[in-house]
């Protein structure tokens, strides 16, 4: 009897190879969903219409609030971070990590995150690890008021060694027409610096070479903290998100500026408008712990910290210097440690007066 090459005959041949023979387990990915639903729902905001699972995800501008508005999209990663969490297994908060490095460059431009997709890339999918990782981007998507809307799993067997995987984030966030930042910097304006929660997520490939230099591992006792050098220096990036739009909301911040790769050197600057420039005073802050052993470790001069880490102030909020204050108040009843570092000056680049070292 001749027997078609579909239906319920194609079981029976002998040495049939399956997607889960060459590596891909779909179960496991449908497992990893189930798991990670009420996380995800717990993200949920006015505009959000659809769950996951579907082939998109739908969000309506219009349940949110908004008018007019227009739409600011940001994505990133975590970087060579995460090579610390798949050593150390601790991976609980790079997800966060990733939320923050999008969301904090949304508000940037004067957006509210709306909502945020991740794209997660294994080898081979651990559905424990990977909840465990999809639990922290929710977190960081319930801290800043974004939905988790949806993601993708990819399991890509022979594309990475075991264990390993990558993380990229996408998010969009919206404000009305006509009040996009920076807006009206001008010379006077008073520079304010939030601090850090350390290293953030920037320059790990330099810290991974640190730290083989110290001759540490990542188990071992943390030189300036409690816990050990991995735990410590997988600390999350701080979300700015809420404090912030509070005090843009208040009115009286001209321009915001996250300092990511590049430091305090590079990204100050993006927000400046041509002709412009910042006097920074380095004494208006303490430089802390974590960068003064990293410094020491690799014998950094002054200039290579504040060009490759946030040097202990995650976002510079610039304002107008009658509501210095003001906005200075706003921020710490928002949990903010905040620091007059400067005022933006007529003629462009950086002046940096006093030391941090």
């Amino acid at each position: 009897m001749y027997l078609m090459p579909w239906g319920p005959a194609m079981t029976e041949q002998k040495n049939a190879v399956t997607y889960a023979d060459a590596g891909v387990d779909i179960d496991a990915g449908n497992a990893l969903v189930d798991r990670i639903k009420p996380a995800a729902k717990r993200t949920a905001r006015p505009g959000v219409m659809s769950g996951l699972g579907g082939f998109g995800a739908l969000f309506d501008l219009k349940g949110a609030g908004y008018t007019d508005p227009i739409l600011v999209a940001a994505t990133d990663g975590v970087g060579t971070k995460l090579r610390i969490a798949i050593d150390t297994g601790n991976v609980d908060h790079v997800g966060v990590d990733l939320v923050a490095m999008c969301v904090n460059d949304l508000v940037c431009q004067g957006a509210e995150p709306l909502f945020f997709l991740d794209y997660f890339a294994t080898g081979k999918l651990e559905v424990e690890q990977a909840a465990r990782i999809v639990e922290g981007i929710a977190l960081g998507c319930e801290l800043s008021g974004c939905a988790l809307i949806g993601g993708e799993t990819a399991e890509m067997p022979g594309m990475y060694p075991a264990g390993d995987f990558d993380l990229a984030g996408f998010s969009v966030g919206a404000m009305e027409r006509g009040e996009d930042l920076p807006s009206n910097i001008a010379a006077g304006d008073v520079l304010l610096g939030l601090a850090s929660d350390g290293v953030h997520s920037n320059g790990y490939s330099l810290v991974r070479r640190l730290v083989e230099h110290s001759g540490l591992t990542w188990e071992a006792a943390c030189p300036w903290d409690a816990g050990s050098l991995g735990e410590v220096l997988l600390t999350p990036t701080r979300l700015y998100v809420k404090s912030v739009l509070a005090a843009v909301k208040s009115g009286g911040v001209n321009g915001l500026a996250h300092i990511t790769g590049g430091g305090l050197t590079e990204n100050l600057p993006r927000v400046l408008p041509e002709g412009l420039g910042a006097d920074v005073d380095l004494g208006a802050w303490d430089l802390p712990p974590v960068f003064r052993w990293l410094a020491a470790q690799g014998s950094m001069a002054e200039a290579e910290l504040l060009k490759t880490f946030n040097a202990g102030l995650g976002m510079i909020a610039v304002v107008k210097a009658d509501q210095a204050d003001a906005i200075t108040a706003l921020l710490q009843e928002h949990g903010e440690t905040v620091h007059a570092i400067g005022h933006v000056t007529q003629g462009a680049g950086m002046r940096y007066t006093g030391t941090l070292l």
